[in-house]
């Protein structure tokens, strides 16, 4: 009996490959496998706490639960070593025990796993030799579909899937990791201070800061000229699912808010998420009101309330400012809802309000979106879950079965996902909402069924537009905050997480598949009628939806549009949906503010935004989750994108790092730009280290040159001292030789002996001694003796001296003789100066009388 033929125009399945087409040798194939080998060590290694319980690579509190040698890694024909712990699977690979990312998934990540059984096919007659494969497929929320192959005959694939049972699935909140694993350094804030904290912005009032004192003692509720800050929720009896405070027009009283919130469908009346500091302008959110079947259900208080969003224009005080209704759903949506006591309101009791439907599809239908999506690019990546690429591996230039035919029927299979017109769809009802406020300084009211899915969406999208604050880290945390987590997105439900209850409602698809075959997934069915029969039934029970993921999509393509909006960078996104899925901490665990609030998350948890914010104080603005091209001065109001720029694309740093690692690398500009950032920064150490060096240098030379300068100085000085001096020896030379006598200098050189230096001190010898230009010590003597009879006649200064002194005679006589002067032709040896003469002079008359 021949064996089917695969289908034509499509990929194949697993089950259509040989054993040598499916692997062709590769160091982890199934046939190059050491099995004995690997047996062996399971068998050595024991018990998981002996072998792995000291990987660096694991987590504070995170510890293995089952082990798995010889798997293969289906996707990239990898052998390695699987790994259960309570936290994640890890995938290490073979020898090295380096973890393998693609194989590596957050059990809170997983959104269904299967155990399948392949059969090999065989050319010759025996196949029965050849065993058949015992496979995993995991299919993980952040687009990948990971495959691993257990060798046959063993239980390995047993204990993981039981393992996966018990882990994926708890029974109650408290038993996911991120409650063993406490509050590490990562410490969590109170949310509400920081919800106050944001109103306090929007009312002008950025100077308070909110406190536990101020939230126990009921002081939060400021106010300005137009809304006000109530605390009627404070026990979260009027609404459950709203937070704690909230904000209202300042005319509407507490009783009206009582009044109002039967209206409106699980309590959510009309409240102020954002306000237009400027013009007063508002956008509001609230869930749809309750008009009934008819349409004919009213409320006064509900009219009176909304009413009070049409605040009076700035400029024309008589001029009411207007209202516009957006209604997320499309309208046959609304209608049906009538009949289950919904609806949507009636312009005619709204003044004329303008009701706009957005035509956004409910959460089931993103659902099934993202889940053609992922499919879509399983079957067309290059790490596809059955081991093969779509088209560029075996084929040569060709795409999936060989032409181009089969190429359009990929690329419309992208179209056929509806995942894109989805984030188009979402855009521009933002788009829509913030050109209402920022162009006609208008107010809009948002709802959906509930206000709490497409509501959010919008409203947080919308004011990501118009405040430019929202576009930094603290600004998008703080968003975050307000519209996803304090108005009450049910996270537990749409991420598939257990709430406060018990066991959540999303229910894990188990299955196992005798077939030789993959399940396959809508885009890879024949008939795709049965495979979304079969997909819609399993999801009916539950209410698992992406609606967050396709939000932060819808960020990443505003960046996209505006790439110097944004201090935060795509993988920063990429980063923060990794930690949002996995649970690895509390902030998004729960449905409201209130079951967090009972849960004690805040004081059992680690906090998501002390976690980002500690990766990003390692490199400060170099951090991969830093903006390169961030500009705030350029982008300082509103972003409007007009409607023909409203076209999405794929998300490649998320949607295709799995399918296409290479091309989603590829796609970043900003690792390029980063690279340049880090080099620049390192010439600029450098630069800044060279100028340091010069400075030294510059410094030292200014001290050379000071030094150099005191030298000369000191130089200078010391030859005018030796002028000076020169002139001093001239004049005394002549003073002593007009004396009739001669100094003569004689030098002598002698060896320095420390004996004779000691007695020289020791006997206060004050013969002068110096050293000569050699470093030699020199004695140098002064003698000055009487000139002979013949030099002192040829001594003219002498004569002069005789001549012109007063006080002698004619006769040659001194009228002075008690001065001490030294007389021609005595005996005197040297100079002397009698300074008692001085004080017995008396100078008489007759010395100076002429004669």
């Amino acid at each position: 009996m021949t064996s089917p033929r695969p289908p034509s125009g499509r990929q194949r399945p697993l089950r259509y490959y040989s054993d040598s087409e499916r692997i062709e040798g590769g160091s982890g194939s199934w046939d190059t496998l050491e099995w004995n080998k690997l047996d062996s060590q399971q068998t050595a290694s024991g018990s998981s706490s002996t072998s792995f319980a000291n990987l660096s690579c694991l987590l504070e509190s995170e510890r293995v639960i089952v082990e798995g040698y010889g798997v293969v890694l289906i996707n990239t024909d990898e052998a390695g070593t699987l790994l259960v712990t309570n936290f994640r699977i890890l995938f290490l690979s073979e020898g090295t025990r380096k973890v393998i990312p693609l194989g590596t998934i957050p059990l809170a990540t997983i959104e269904k796993f299967n155990k399948m059984v392949l059969k090999v096919q065989s050319n010759n007659r025996q196949s029965d030799k050849n065993p058949p494969r015992r496979l995993l497929q995991v299919t993980g929320k952040d687009m990948r579909i990971i495959v691993y192959g257990f060798r046959p005959k063993t239980k390995q694939r047993r204990s993981v899937f039981d393992a996966l049972l018990r882990c994926t699935k708890p029974e109650r909140v408290w038993d996911l990791y991120t409650f063993a694993c406490g509050l590490s350094k990562f410490g969590n804030a109170n949310p509400k201070e920081r919800l106050l904290n944001e109103y306090f912005r929007l009312l002008g009032k950025s100077s308070l800061r909110a406190s536990m004192d101020m939230i126990e003692d009921g002081s939060f509720t400021l106010e300005n000229e137009l809304w006000r800050i109530s605390d009627l929720n404070s026990n979260y009896n009027l609404c459950q699912t709203y937070p704690f405070a909230f904000m209202v027009p300042k005319s509407i009283s507490d009783e009206e808010l009582l009044q109002a919130c039967s209206f409106r469908a699980k309590c959510r009346l009309p409240v102020i998420t954002w306000c237009q500091p400027g013009s007063g302008a508002v956008i509001a959110r609230s869930s749809q009101p309750l008009v009934g079947l008819m349409m004919n259900m009213r409320s006064n208080f509900d009219e009176k309330l909304v009413a009070a969003f049409c605040t009076q224009l700035g400029a024309n005080k008589g001029e009411r400012r207007k209202l516009y209704i957006a209604d997320a759903r499309p309208r046959k949506n609304a209608l049906a809802n009538g009949a289950m006591g919904g609806g949507s309101e009636s312009s005619s009791n709204y003044f004329q309000s303008p009701i706009v439907f957005f035509g956004i599809d409910n959460i089931h239908a993103m659902r099934e979106s993202y889940s053609r999506l992922r499919d879509y690019l399983d079957m067309h990546g290059a790490t596809s879950s059955d081991g093969r690429s779509s088209f560029l591996r075996h084929t040569g230039w060709t795409w999936g079965g060989g032409n181009l035919s089969s190429m359009s029927a990929s690329v419309s299979l992208l179209g056929d996902s509806g995942w894109l017109i989805h984030i188009q769809n979402v855009l521009a009802g933002a788009a829509w909402i913030a050109a209402r406020v920022a162009v006609e300084s208008a107010s809009v009211l948002v709802h959906c069924s509930d206000g709490w899915d497409r509501t959010t969406q919008l409203v947080s999208l919308a004011c990501l537009m118009l405040d430019p604050y929202y576009r930094t880290f603290a600004g998008f945390q703080a968003l975050v905050e307000k519209d996803w987590l304090a108005f009450g997105h049910p996270f537990s439900d749409r991420v598939g997480m257990p709430n406060i209850s018990g066991s959540g409602n999303f229910d894990l698809p188990r299955q196992s598949s005798s077939a030789g075959s993959y399940p396959s997934s809508p885009v890879r069915q024949s008939t795709q009628s049965a495979a979304s029969q079969s997909a819609s039934s399993s999801h009916a029970q539950n209410n698992y939806s992406p609606i967050f993921t396709q939000w932060v999509d819808s960020v990443s393509q505003l960046m996209r549009m505006y790439p110097c909006a944004f201090e935060f960078s795509p993988t920063f996104l990429v980063d923060f949906m990794d930690c949002l899925l996995s649970c690895r901490f509390g902030n998004f665990l729960c449905n409201s503010e209130k079951e967090r609030q009972q849960c004690g998350i805040t004081e059992a948890c680690g906090c998501i935004w002390a976690y980002l914010t500690d990766l990003r104080s390692v490199a400060t603005t170099s951090h991969v989750h830093c903006n390169p091209f961030y500009d705030p001065l350029k982008y300082d109001g509103p972003l409007l994108p007009p409607a023909a720029s409203l076209a999405p694309t794929l998300w490649p740093q998320f949607h295709l790092r799995w399918a296409c690692p290479e091309e989603a690398k590829a796609a970043d500009i900003e690792v390029q730009c980063r690279a340049m950032r880090v080099k620049y920064s390192e010439m600029q150490k450098d630069k800044e280290a060279t100028e340091r060096r010069v400075d030294e240098i510059s410094f030292a030379m200014e001290s050379l040159s000071a030094e150099l300068l005191r030298e000369r100085r000191m130089s200078w000085s010391a030859r005018e001292s030796a002028k000076r001096a020169t002139k001093e020896y001239r004049a005394l030379t002549r003073a002593v030789q007009s004396l009739g006598c001669k100094i003569n200098f004689t030098t002598s050189d002698i060896e320095d002996d420390p004996l004779e230096t000691n007695n020289n001190n020791n006997n206060n010898n004050n013969t002068p001694r110096r050293r000569d230009r050699q470093g030699n010590n020199s004695d140098v003597s002064v003698s000055i003796s009487l000139m002979s009879e013949e030099n002192r006649a040829e001594n003219q200064v002498g004569r002069v001296c005789e001549a012109l002194c007063p006080l002698r005679t004619r006769e040659g006589v001194c009228r002075w003789p008690e001065a001490g002067c030294a007389h021609l032709g005595s005996q005197f040896v040297g100079l002397k100066t009698n300074f008692d003469a001085f004080d017995r002079l008396s100078i008489q008359e007759s010395y100076f009388k002429s004669e």
